[in-house]
């Protein structure tokens, strides 16, 4: 046998074991992760914070969601610190946001009932969607006419029509908008709504509307439902619980009106592809969405009981957390402000007018069918 083999030797390439890849992604993302937790909290300890300060000095505080808050706080640590070299452990644990904004969509679909949208009967049913299709569609072209974005005005249209924050998210997920974008529709949405509570209670009292004609018409027209309940109650307890009914059916709408928008942008992508239209649609589409409408379908069809659906609710709140603290770190604020004030003169406009239009749907209601 000879001394020199004709076979060359084998070289082995190390293959590190899966638990150790896993520890090592996890050891990647963990400081970022934790800077999202920390930022999201900050954000809801600064709500509760200035909500209890007015509470015990007698004070009525502007009820600012921690959604602003932690927008606003991240936006500051990543302009001010994501241009410094050591920020750069962050990045790959901020870049989780999109994955926790997928779950909280698809979480989300355990919030909304079938059953909360036949509840409210069928006058004040045909009211929710006629709001939801006017309100779209004047957004839409006050948009244009305004020169915004396509995908800006679609943000704006869901969180105007649907239910404020909640739609803006889901939305922006689905249509793969821009991070500023977003956070110029929540924080135009936010601001409006803010100003619903001192007008609407006076508006009512002045026209002398009925406890149930204008729980109907805060829950038509107030976009995020923390303020339209509170609208609401500013009344009465009866026309704050008739203004959550009327909301949490516009809310239970969220699933199809993302659903159009994303096959609406993914079809107009399409018209510029060249192969198969349908399956360049279907690759667009983003499949979290039918993770929604089957979560809802499941919880309509009673599947979960309280405590679930309860603890569903509650994993979705904290994947949006995470999600509106990924937002505010992954906005710039110079590109934010290159905007002006237009998408606020925009959202301004639209709210206006779905405010005057839905009161005269409800007034004239009112007075055919006595809601």
């Amino acid at each position: 046998m000879s001394l020199l083999s004709s076979e060359a030797p084998v070289v082995k390439a190390s293959v590190k074991p899966p638990t150790q890849t896993l520890r090592a992604r996890w050891t990647r993302i963990l400081p970022g992760l934790a800077l999202l937790l920390g930022v999201g909290y900050s954000g809801k300890l600064l709500q509760m914070g200035l909500k209890a300060y007015g509470k015990a000095r007698h004070i009525t505080m502007p009820n600012i969601e921690y959604v602003l808050w932690s927008i606003l706080i991240g936006a500051i640590i990543g302009n001010l610190l994501g241009h410094r070299r050591w920020f750069r452990v962050f990045l790959p644990g901020i870049a989780t946001y999109e994955f926790w904004l997928k779950l909280g969509i698809v979480l989300l679909g355990a919030r909304f009932l079938l059953a909360d949208v036949l509840r409210l009967g069928g006058v004040s049913l045909a009211l929710v969607l006629i709001e939801i299709f006017a309100a779209i569609i004047l957004m839409v072209i006050i948009g244009r006419l305004f020169g915004l974005g396509p995908k800006l005005t679609a943000l704006l249209a869901v969180g105007s029509s649907v239910c404020g924050v909640s739609a803006i998210i889901a939305t922006q997920g689905a249509i793969d908008a821009d991070e500023k974008d977003a956070s110029y529709a929540i924080a135009a949405i936010l601001a409006l709504g803010a100003v619903s509570l001192f007008t609407y209670p006076a508006i009512a009292h002045a026209l002398g509307l009925s406890e149930r004609a204008y729980g109907v018409w805060a829950g038509l027209s107030v976009d995020n439902t923390a303020e339209a309940a509170a609208a609401g109650a500013l009344h009465s307890d009866g026309a704050g619980k008739i203004a959550v009914l009327t909301k949490t059916a516009r809310n239970a709408t969220i699933g199809l009106v993302t659903l159009g928008m994303a096959l609406f942008f993914a079809a107009r992508a399409g018209r510029q592809f060249r192969g198969s239209k349908a399956a360049f649609v279907w690759k667009s589409f983003p499949k979290f969405v039918l993770g929604f409408l089957l979560l809802s379908a499941l919880a309509s069809a009673n599947v979960f009981d309280s405590q679930q659906l309860k603890s569903l609710g509650n994993l979705s709140r904290w994947a949006f957390l995470l999600t509106f603290a990924g937002v505010g770190l992954r906005t710039n604020l110079r590109e934010l402000f290159h905007q002006g004030p237009r998408p606020f003169i925009v959202g301004a406009m639209a709210e206006v007018f779905v405010a005057v239009l839905t009161l005269g749907m409800v007034l004239a209601a009112d007075r055919i069918f006595s809601l």
